[in-house]
């Protein structure tokens, strides 16, 4: 590697050397890619060292180049809690299918900017074309999908309510929230996930005006409580104007009751939207699919294929069938754009993002690969392996207490109810280095939470970790 160049060369080095050093990143991530397995999901971290590691490059003065990489590669391997390990049982984090890797290296390489149309034809229409695919597994009719690739599901989420706020009062957009009669508030169960209070604070309704509605026994959103306080919110002047339910906790996995809320809505005249970051990837399979009926009647959908959709961070999407909302919601002119071409849509009209990298590359690339029944094979897998965990832990004597068709696990000791044993036996688990579950209070009750996310799991992995937890459970008592 002694003739790769260093300082300003190196941005485009010899065809030799460029290629020696592929290969030796190939090599690399190959490596990486079959050792894992037996290393430990969580390694130990010294913070003092890693720091110093990290300060050694000063940028003084150049470094090789397969140094750099190797030495980067060993601080990865070091230093992360690997997501990609078939022992982790975590936040929807997945391994990632190998196309999607290869589909984040062409992006990187051809570095399409996805803000005008005419600047990325290619980049944009793969996109729409997978927007449409999605909506269309998800309900929405055939030529109605509208939408756009963002970061992940906060930003996604952020899009729906901007749209929401736009759509229930045009003035929003030019005035602001002077412009309204009251506060907007809006609606989401306790159990969702709380980007929705960051998403508040960043639109200017305010973290306050957040309802978290409290779920019943199923952790599901209750529509009964829903209703009530909604009419209490307008009795006081407050302003409801979107209620939000969620297909997949980040908890416990739950699907809220969606053709209720979808029914709900329409009687109040509120706008509904759907996070399905985890839960929607459940469209791809003819098994699961039945379980989101009732999302196709959402004003607005969150997918997130970083998650169950298997490719590699970041990669959300947000999905309507309202482009003329959404085209309001971003409308902007400017001169040192490019002239927009007839027929198609600019990017940039439909996102809060401007420059954006070509996201939805990753995915295009492993449905393409694997096709559609190739996704609902492995998520059915997943799926299966779940049920398997479940019957494990209940005939070691554990809890499940949670209710979804998704691959989401909880359970908790009915010997010891208390969240500092829960909390426990989760870092036992960790700590052992075979596997990554956490700690989760669902509706107060506290338990341990394992999601099958990976698709390097097997069944040989299921009863490890039932074996894994078997054991903490036993060093406690």
């Amino acid at each position: 590697m002694d003739h790769f160049p260093t300082g300003r060369a190196s941005f485009a080095p010899p065809p030799d050397a460029a290629l020696e050093l592929w290969r030796h990143v190939t090599e690399l991530l190959e490596d990486e890619r079959e050792r894992v397995p037996d290393r430990s999901v969580t390694p130990p971290v010294d913070v003092p060292a890693l720091r110093a590691a990290v300060a050694g490059y000063d940028f003084g003065a150049p470094v090789r180049a397969e140094t750099a990489v190797d030495e980067v590669a060993a601080l990865l391997r070091t230093g992360t809690v690997h997501t990609t390990h078939p022992g982790y049982f975590g936040l929807f984090n997945p391994t990632p299918t190998h196309l999607g890797v290869v589909g984040d290296a062409l992006t990187a390489a051809f570095n399409p900017q996805l803000a005008a149309w005419s600047h990325a034809p290619a980049a944009a229409e793969i996109e729409a074309h997978l927007l449409r695919f999605l909506g269309g597994r998800l309900g929405y009719p055939a030529g109605s999908v509208a939408g756009s690739f963002t970061s992940g599901g906060a930003e996604a989420n952020l899009t729906a309510v901007l749209l929401a706020l736009t759509r229930t009062w045009p003035e929003y957009g030019t005035e602001g929230l002077r412009a309204l009669p009251g506060r907007p508030v809006l609606y989401a169960s306790a159990e969702s996930h709380l980007a929705w209070l960051k998403i508040a604070h960043g639109t200017g309704i305010g973290r306050d005006a957040v309802r978290l509605v409290p779920t019943g026994p199923s952790l599901k959103l209750d529509p009964a409580a829903l209703a009530a306080r909604i009419e209490a919110d307008r009795a006081a002047g407050d302003l409801p104007f979107l209620v939000v339910a969620t297909a997949g906790t980040t908890g416990a996995g739950v699907i809220d009751p969606l053709p209720e809320l979808a029914d709900l809505c329409a009687d109040l005249g509120l706008r509904f939207h759907v996070d399905a970051a985890y839960g929607g990837a459940a469209a791809l399979s003819d098994r699961l699919r039945p379980a989101l009926a009732g999302i196709e009647r959402a004003d607005s959908i969150t997918v997130d294929a970083h998650k169950w959709l298997s490719v590699p961070m970041g990669a959300g999407a947000l999905l309507t069938t309202d482009a003329e909302g959404l085209a309001e919601t971003f409308r902007v002119t400017t001169s040192y754009m490019p002239a927009d071409v007839h027929g198609t849509v600019d990017p940039y009209t439909t996102s809060q993002q401007w420059s954006r990298r070509f996201t939805g590359l990753k995915l295009f690339l492993s449905l393409a690969v694997a096709g559609r029944d190739g996704y609902a094979e492995q998520i059915d897998h997943d799926a299966d392996l779940a049920d398997a965990l479940r019957a494990g832990l209940s005939d070691a004597g554990w809890d499940v207490v949670n209710d979804t068709p998704l691959p989401v696990v909880c359970f908790a000791d009915p010997a010891n109810p208390a969240w500092e044993h829960h909390a426990a036996l989760a870092r036992t688990v960790v700590e052992g280095g075979g596997a990554w579950i956490s700690p989760v209070k669902l509706a107060g009750r506290a338990a341990l939470r394992a999601c099958v996310i990976s698709h390097r799991t097997t069944p040989a992995h299921i009863d490890a970790l039932i074996q894994t937890v078997n054991a903490a459970r036993g060093q406690s008592t």
